[in-house]
């Protein structure tokens, strides 16, 4: 299925440590650019993170960013003994000299050490930010998905008009060639009555070839099929679709400058703008 490059998605897991909070976001980009912002407890997991983004996705500029939001209620405090010895011995000298010296409990308890920090395993935290990373590609990667489903069905309602446009001028092409066949003879016939016919026809059929585009529509039919099977596949196609846009320009391009007649140019015309209309979408997709 056709994928976006741009999506977001969100995911909160909760742990030992508190609750992990993951966010991905992604916008368009030629290549895979990830950016990491990680808490302190889990640098160590970086290049597990950036090795299970990259086995999933291809392209896009990604922001993933995962925060640990400790509990704010509920918790036990705990006191680092051998640090409170010290201050209340510390506390008994002073007194003596300090008669009136008076210490608030929350000025104690901000002195670097009295306050014991829970210790955090760091293997499970990381195993809980590595299963949170998983949720989150589902969830990025299934919005990345619907988005590509509304992509492909522009891209589809563009594609149907090429064809459309291609077909219509296969039916003009014979007209338009006996039309200009009757003027060069006759613009050939004033221009020498006692001239080689034969010489005259040659000319003719050379003339006719310059104009002859059956080549750039079957091109441009063969690439419809392919762009057609292209967005029917499920892995990245974005760079094959892009290659594509460029043969399609090519041999729209080509039928235009062959264009002797109004309403081929005008079909050339209206070609350009359907691929250019394409191309815009194709930037969208990874």
């Amino acid at each position: 299925m056709i994928r976006s490059m741009t999506a977001y998605a969100t995911v909160e897991r909760a742990s030992e440590a508190g609750t992990l909070v993951g966010e991905l976001r992604a916008v368009n980009h030629r290549f895979l650019e990830l950016g990491l912002r990680l808490p302190d407890e889990l640098r160590a997991t970086e290049p597990a993170l950036r090795e299970r983004i990259s086995a999933r996705i291809q392209r896009g500029k990604l922001d993933f960013g995962l925060r640990l939001r400790t509990p704010e209620a509920g918790v036990s405090l705990q006191l680092n003994p051998m640090v409170v010895a010290q201050l209340s011995e510390m506390s008994l000298d002073l007194d003596a000299r300090f008669p009136k010296l008076r210490t608030e409990l929350t000025e104690l308890l901000q002195f670097p050490g009295v306050l014991q920090n829970r210790a955090i395993d760091a293997a499970t935290l990381q195993a809980e930010a590595l299963a949170l990373l998983d949720d989150l590609l589902d969830q990025f990667v299934a919005a990345r998905e619907r988005e590509g489903g509304k992509l492909a069905g522009v891209i589809g309602e563009r594609v149907d008009a090429v064809a459309a446009r291609t077909a219509e001028a296969r039916e003009l092409i014979p007209q338009i060639r006996a039309g200009q066949r009757t003027k060069l003879e006759a613009r050939l016939g004033e221009i020498s009555a006692s001239a080689d016919p034969a010489r005259l026809e040659q000319e003719l059929v050379l003339w006719l070839q310059k104009l002859d585009v059956d080549e750039e529509l079957d091109r441009l039919d063969s690439h419809v099929k392919e762009i057609r099977r292209v967005l029917k596949q499920r892995e990245p196609v974005g760079r094959r679709l892009d290659f594509l846009l460029q043969e399609f320009n090519r041999e729209a391009n080509t039928f235009g400058s062959k264009s002797v007649d109004v309403r081929t140019t005008n079909l050339a015309v209206e070609l350009k703008v359907l691929i250019d209309q394409i191309r815009e979408q194709v930037q969208n997709i990874e």
